[in-house]
């Protein structure tokens, strides 16, 4: 009985083992041969952008595809035109898509967490009309926008047209609905309890907020953060419309203003450059959070 109940190992020859492919060998040639097609496509339009940065006489008809000359004439014409104020453009943007992302952020939150967590009336028909209003296209909305805006400056100049705090008021009535749904999903997935034993111990509901709730779903406001950035440092439809003086005007209003006219040719080169400082913030974002953006993004679109 001992000697039945004893396991033998049994040898497998190395011929054996050998003729057995790895698995899933000669069959995923075609997604690695699709991704480099799909990055050489995306990187076609940066590597001609670089190539007319580079170029030294900075105009569109002798630019190529593959830069043939390195120069930092187009960087120096790009900070010491007096006419073309690229770093009080750069600026502007800076301060209306990392204000407007922080104020988005913050009422977005605010309202997510009474959809998520409070119990009131009127609380989904408020959830649906926010889905609703997402339906029209802003467009419908910039004439009307206009008009309020104009009225405003007469009694509130600091907040009319032509101001960059008028500017971001526009933009953050626009970024709730989806910005909303989106961190209510994640705000759903923190356990209830933890705000029942909160309560218990004599916590407020702004406490629990402020102080629990919203490191737990830091990831999403990261998330929420970056594509609010990303969505207004790029923006050019309202602000083309709101900011008419030099000064006021926003990164992608004033690159536009270099590439559209008869000198659009001459100031390739300028446009370029200034394309290419102006992509600079987002790249930085994506690298720095990309981690949150993905967890972000993936636990907060499934509730």
């Amino acid at each position: 009985m001992a000697a039945i109940s004893q396991t033998t190992a049994v040898a497998v020859p190395d011929e054996v083992v050998d003729r057995e492919p790895p698995r899933g060998s000669g069959r995923t040639w075609w997604r690695h041969l699709l991704g480099v097609i799909v990055l050489v496509w995306a990187l076609f339009p940066v590597l001609f952008l670089l190539s007319a940065a580079l170029n030294k006489t900075g105009s569109l008809s002798t630019t190529e595809l593959m830069p043939t000359s390195f120069s930092g004439y187009n960087f120096d014409r790009l900070f010491n035109d007096e006419s073309r104020p690229f770093t009080t453009w750069y600026k502007n943007s800076l301060i209306i898509a990392g204000g407007g992302a922080l104020a988005t952020v913050f009422i977005g939150a605010c309202a997510a967490y009474a959809f998520s967590r409070l119990r009131f009336r009127g609380r989904r028909p408020g959830l649906l009309a926010l889905l609703l209003l997402q339906l029209f296209p802003g467009l419908l909305a910039v004439v009307a926008l206009y008009l309020t805006f104009s009225h405003i400056g007469d009694v509130l100049p600091p907040f009319g047209l032509n101001t960059t705090m008028g500017l971001m008021l526009a933009y953050l009535g626009g970024a709730m609905g989806s910005n909303i749904w989106l961190l209510k999903g994640y705000f759903d997935t923190v356990p209830r309890e933890l705000d029942e034993a909160a309560l218990v111990d004599g916590a407020s509901h702004a406490r629990i907020f402020f102080t629990m709730t919203l490191r737990l779903v830091m990831p999403i406001l990261v998330t929420v953060f970056m594509l609010a950035f990303v969505g207004l440092f790029g923006e050019f439809m309202l602000a083309s419309i709101f900011l008419v003086d030099s000064d006021q005007q926003t990164l992608a209003v004033g690159l536009y203003g270099m590439n559209y006219g008869n000198e659009a040719n001459r100031l390739y080169g300028q446009f370029a450059a200034g394309a290419l400082l102006g992509s600079v913030p987002t790249v930085l974002l994506y690298l720095a959070f990309q981690k949150q953006l993905i967890s972000g993004a993936t636990s907060g679109s499934v509730k």
